[in-house]
C-alpha cells in the first residue's frame, strides 16, 4: 500500500477528533483527521514531550502501533458521526486489536515530530477488520503493519 502524504486543509482537529474515538487522554494518539474515503483514512499526531510511550526522547514502538490502531478507531468513530448527522442513530463500536502482521518499525520520531497515519481497509468479516496501516514522519515511512480489528457490537 502506497499513499500521498496529505498537505490540505484537516477535515477534524484536536477536541472534533477526541470525540470521535473511545481513548481519552493520556493514551490519544491522533489529534488531526486529514482525509477519509470508502477505504482509506488519513490521521495527523504531533508528538509531545510529555506522550507516555515517548523514551529518550523517541516515540515508541507501542505508541506507534496505539497511532495506527487509533487512525482506525478514528476512521470509525468518523463514519458514525456523518451517518448520525444525516438523521440515523448509530453508537460507536468498540474495537479490540486482535491480530498484527508483518509488523515493520523502520525509526522511532523524535518529540515534535508530526506522524501522518495512513489506514486501508482491506477486508472485513463477520465483524473483523483487517487494515493496513503505515506511518509516515517527515514524508519516510517509519512504521507499517497488517491488523485485524474486532468490533464490539452493541
Amino acid at each position: 500500500m502506497e499513499t500521498e502524504l496529505i498537505n490540505s486543509n484537516p477535515i477534524l482537529k484536536g477536541e472534533q477528533v477526541s470525540k470521535l474515538i473511545p481513548q481519552k487522554p493520556p493514551i490519544e494518539m491522533v489529534d488531526t483527521l486529514w482525509y477519509n474515503d470508502d477505504t482509506k483514512t488519513v490521521s495527523g499526531f504531533k508528538i509531545a514531550s510529555n506522550n507516555i510511550f515517548v523514551e529518550n526522547g523517541f516515540f515508541t514502538e507501542p505508541g506507534l502501533i496505539e497511532n495506527i490502531a487509533q487512525t482506525a478507531a478514528l476512521r470509525v468513530g468518523y463514519i458514525v458521526s456523518e451517518k448520525n448527522k444525516n438523521g440515523e442513530d448509530v453508537k460507536p463500536p468498540i474495537g479490540f486489536i486482535g491480530g498484527i502482521k508483518k509488523l515493520s518499525i523502520d525509526a522511532l520520531p523524535e518529540v515534535g515530530e508530526v506522524l501522518q497515519t495512513t489506514v486501508e481497509v482491506v477486508n472485513v468479516v463477520f465483524g473483523v477488520s483487517i487494515i493496513e496501516g503505515k506511518v509516515f514522519s517527515k514524508e519516510k515511512c517509519v512504521a507499517s503493519c497488517e491488523m485485524k480489528i474486532f468490533l464490539k457490537e452493541e
